[in-house]
């Protein structure tokens, strides 16, 4: 069974402690702080990797968490960083992100990180200075982030075949690829998108064949609703025709049900190349089917290739080769390490915003104010709250943050409550 669609929760790595230490040494007898920072947190990082085919690993572990950092030590000893987690994904795989990014991994090597780990504290020798020499405290480190995301494969094929269930898509793909899919004279026989390979003279072509729709597949109706995404990434469709059909339809609304069950799904997959391929060919007689084909080839255009095939005797099949040979554009080859007339970079860069440097002060009630923001927020968790010296700290830093002027111009009075990040404290500035 192919799995094409895993949720899975990614955490990373918890930023180390810095130390506070002090320098004692035989002879030393002024020995100052040497604590040291702690490390960085392991990210977790999806690797797009060519040996998967599919999600379904994703099926049996949906939780991933990276190594968290050690802690710093004294003489000045920084901690190890974390060790990045990587999980391997297969080619074709798009990663929604719990705020909406789009990620969509197609070559094999690419990189793309989910969960950041936290940063590291620093140690007390870093909160030495001319007015503090002997500071007795140090940050703690942050946690790293989590977060639930969603995968969904989206197979990378030349192209796809589509149509209605026992139209002959499998017979077709088993005889022109050397894949091997199920072949039954009853409909959905097909429950899984097949992968074929055509081989020609200096090239390949990965051939999709998509399980049977039916009217209504893109509100959810029948098996082929799950499987439409495996088509958009194709550059060629084949829609594949029953040229007769064993429960009397007839052909033309069977085309128009498929075409408009594609447009539905998604606007592109209607202006994808197509070639219409009339399968069958040996049920009914010679004059009929090309009859049946002189009236598509005017239905249709000259833009649009109409063919006569049958699996069984493997009439057309060549001459259908050698259009998706010629139809299908040649993919060019990228040089990810490169580019024309730029030096390669050494490494990969990735620029992300900016933290938010906002907060916001509201008074809760007589002489309450709540203070929130990411930045003060993080101040607090950077440190002991049942540390003098660091609670200090916090107080001098919310001062050159603009906190306590922004409290005072909310009406805030020496000695009022102040909240943060749920915490309660009071206040006496300067």
């Amino acid at each position: 069974m192919l799995y094409d669609k895993a949720r899975i929760f990614v955490q990373a790595g918890h930023g180390g402690n810095g130390c506070m230490s002090f320098r004692r040494e035989a002879h030393v007898p002024r020995g100052g702080p040497d604590g040291g920072d702690g490390g960085h947190g392991g990210d977790v990082v999806l690797v797009c990797d060519d040996s998967m085919r599919d999600l379904q690993s994703f099926k049996r572990r949906a939780h991933y968490k990276a190594e968290r950092a050690r802690h710093g030590e004294g003489s000045n000893r920084h901690g190890a960083d974390g060790e990045t987690l990587e999980v391997k994904v297969p080619p074709g795989t798009q990663v929604t992100m719990d705020d909406g990014t789009l990620h969509d991994l197609t070559i094999p090597g690419q990189r793309v990180t989910v969960a950041s780990g936290g940063t590291g504290g620093r140690g007390n020798k870093r909160f030495a200075g001319s007015t503090r020499q002997s500071p007795r405290f140090a940050e703690n480190g942050l946690a790293g982030e989590e977060r639930w995301i969603d995968l969904r494969l989206k197979l990378l094929a030349d192209v796809g075949l589509v149509g209605l269930p026992n139209a002959g898509k499998s017979s077709l793909l088993g005889r022109m690829t050397r894949a091997a899919p199920k072949v039954a004279d009853y409909p959905f026989t097909t429950l899984e998108p097949v992968l074929g390979t055509l081989d020609g003279e200096n090239r390949q072509l990965v051939i999709a064949d998509i399980p049977g729709l039916i009217e209504g597949a893109h509100e959810g109706a029948g098996l082929g609703h799950d499987f439409l995404a495996h088509v958009e990434r194709t550059a060629l469709l084949v829609h594949v025709l029953d040229l007769a059909p064993l429960d009397g339809s007839d052909p033309v609304d069977n085309f128009q049900t498929i075409e408009e069950e594609l447009r539905q799904h998604d606007e592109r997959l209607a202006a994808l190349p197509r070639i219409v391929a009339l399968s069958k060919a040996d049920l009914v007689a010679p004059e009929r089917a090309e009859e049946e084909a002189a009236a598509w080839r005017a239905r249709l255009g000259d833009d649009v290739p109409v063919l006569v095939t049958s699996s069984a005797t493997r009439q057309g099949l060549d001459e259908l080769a050698l259009e998706l040979f010629r139809r299908v554009p040649v993919r060019e080859r990228v040089d990810v390490t490169s580019v024309e007339g730029e030096e390669a970079l050494a490494e990969h860069m990735v620029f992300r915003p900016a933290a938010d440097q906002g907060f916001h002060v509201e008074q809760v009630d007589e002489g309450v104010f709540r203070v929130t923001g990411p930045p003060v927020e993080r101040l607090l968790a950077r440190h002991d709250l049942e540390n003098e010296e660091a609670l200090a700290h916090i107080e001098h830093r919310l001062n050159r943050m603009g906190v306590i002027r922004a409290l005072e111009a909310a009406g805030f009075e020496p000695g009022d409550d102040v909240e943060i990040a749920g915490m309660m404290f009071e206040l006496h500035p300067g």
